[in-house]
């Protein structure tokens, strides 16, 4: 089977987009799939300083194609970078033709797949991954007519589970019966436990640096945090400097680190080295870093969010609290800084869990079966191309999507 993958981000780009990529690339090549990816990546200086940026790299037994978002660059014109993604897409096709493609992100990855497919009478699948989900079609109906029509037709559309698929279904109107779910997964060979360390409980941040990830929330219920902690923030986005000004108005500069980026590689080292992952996320399409957290020991402090509570339940796997609730999180910290077997209780079932139910073996698996399923499809048909070009807040602020 010959399988075009296409991208919105992936490395060096740190993103759980990125890091879903390279563990589904490896699962497919590991069961025989003859693998293309085709990525989007920034090459503007601005943005690569947000996510991070640049070509993607070589991966192992896969043909990767980058694609430099130069529209979206340019004023946000998406639709220009959709064309070129098609393009590419029926131009590989031509080299050595595809059996399935399969899009990450609805907008404008899903798009610009979705019209190849058709254009080439392909299968399509399609993982909503994210912000497609949570804002994108919000933001103008250009983006709108266009996630519809992607979750509309797409042969199979991906989600990470029930209670994303439900704000989907809510924000867009699309039937509960076209999503499939597939959870996150994690390398559970790579993330594993460290060793005990005596000392301060080492609470540990790690993932995009944004308010909406929670981790101005976070500081601001630092200060309050009884007991002897330390606290990493690892990651680059676009609020790392206002987070860490924000840490130095509070007075958390002596216990308080700021690592930046991290390397994908390094990543597993670092959680082995704390002790309580904070993620006070507001929303997830399926938190990857909490699953790297559980596979790697530690317990999880989050929040009762989209995208969290279809992994994280409250007292039994994980602490939970409200987003946005900042005195709640101060006590929810507390009680894992003060509580040694708390802790251990709530790594243990974490942990086991994850190796249970999230290895990347399993839900590698499940979407090869997928692909299976879909290779007798009919041909998609009757689809317009052709969408308006209305305003967007994505042009004046387009490293949101």
């Amino acid at each position: 089977m010959r399988v075009c993958f296409v991208s919105r981000r992936f490395f060096p780009a740190i993103s759980g987009m990125s890091i879903y990529a390279i563990n589904l690339l490896r699962q497919l090549v590991a069961g025989g799939r003859d693998v293309t990816m085709i990525s989007q990546y920034y090459g503007d200086p601005e943005r690569r300083k947000v996510y991070g940026g640049g070509p993607p790299p070589e991966v192992l037994g896969v043909r990767v194609i980058g694609l430099e978002a130069v529209g979206e660059q340019d004023g946000g014109d998406f639709e220009r970078d959709v064309e070129t993604i098609a393009a590419t897409i029926a131009a590989e096709h031509a080299r050595a033709p595809f059996d399935v493609l399969h899009a990450q992100y609805g907008y404008p990855t899903g798009w610009a797949t979705l019209i190849a497919a058709q254009r080439l009478g392909l299968p399509c699948v399609v993982s909503i991954q994210g912000g497609d989900g949570h804002w994108v079609g919000s933001c103008c109906e250009t983006h709108r007519i266009a996630m519809e029509r992607v979750l509309d037709h797409a042969h199979a559309v991906l989600i990470g589970g029930a209670s994303f698929a439900g704000e989907v279904h809510d924000r867009l109107g699309t039937a509960m019966g076209r999503f499939t779910i597939v959870p996150g997964a994690v390398d559970t060979e790579r993330f594993v436990p460290g060793e005990p360390a005596e000392g301060p409980v080492r609470l540990f941040y790690h993932g995009r640096v944004d308010r909406r990830k929670g981790v101005l929330d976070m500081l601001h219920a630092l200060p309050a945090v009884a007991g002897d902690w330390t606290c990493t923030v690892s990651g680059i986005g676009p609020d790392l400097e206002p987070a860490r000004a924000l840490s130095t108005e509070l007075g958390l500069d002596g216990r308080v680190m700021f690592t930046g980026y991290a390397d994908y590689d390094r990543v597993p080292e670092l959680y082995r080295d704390h002790d309580v992952f904070v993620s006070p996320t507001y929303a997830e399409g399926f938190s990857n870093t909490i699953l790297e957290a559980m596979a790697a020991g530690l317990a999880v402090a989050s929040c009762r969010s989209v995208g969290v509570v279809d992994c994280v339940r409250d007292g039994e796997n994980g602490l939970l609290t409200e987003a946005g609730d900042v005195p709640a999180l101060t006590a929810m910290l507390t009680r894992l800084v003060t509580d040694a077997a708390l802790r251990g209780r709530l790594a243990a079932a974490g942990l086991a869990e994850c190796r249970r139910v999230y290895s990347w073996h399993a839900v590698g698996r499940q979407i090869q079966e997928i692909y299976a399923a879909v290779l007798d499809a009919l041909p998609l048909s009757g689809i317009d191309e052709q969408i308006p070009v209305t305003p967007c807040r994505f042009r004046s602020e387009p490293h949101l999507l």
